[in-house]
């Protein structure tokens, strides 16, 4: 996964960049295959505001979050792109497949 980190009207240290990777590596753990990230961070008066764009496979997620503290913000847009992340793989799985499955086994 290829990670790029863009500050606007903010410097992005080096501790914020160690949250970030380890907030997406929790979205790697739920589905393997993202391509690249891009999140950009930056500052409006007091508000934080974080956007990314992730590229999986043809798809291209994005989401973003405003909050007074900059973590917080970081926290609140994983998040949304986790969910969307889940959303997108459950509808790849093909769940009737798994019950048809399910009454065959029930009914021996």
């Amino acid at each position: 996964m290829q990670l790029t980190i863009t500050g606007h009207q903010l410097e992005v240290t080096d501790p914020i960049k160690e949250y970030i990777e380890t907030k997406f590596a929790r979205i790697k753990r739920h589905f393997d295959q993202v391509l690249n990230v891009h999140v950009i961070i930056s500052v409006e008066k007091l508000r934080h505001k974080s956007e990314a764009t992730m590229h999986i496979g043809g798809r291209d997620f994005f989401a973003e979050s405003t909050e007074d503290h900059l973590y917080k913000s970081i926290d609140l847009l994983v998040d949304k792109l986790d969910k969307q992340i889940r959303r997108h793989k459950d509808k790849m799985t093909d769940h009737h497949n798994v019950e048809a499955i399910r009454m065959n086994q029930a009914s021996y």
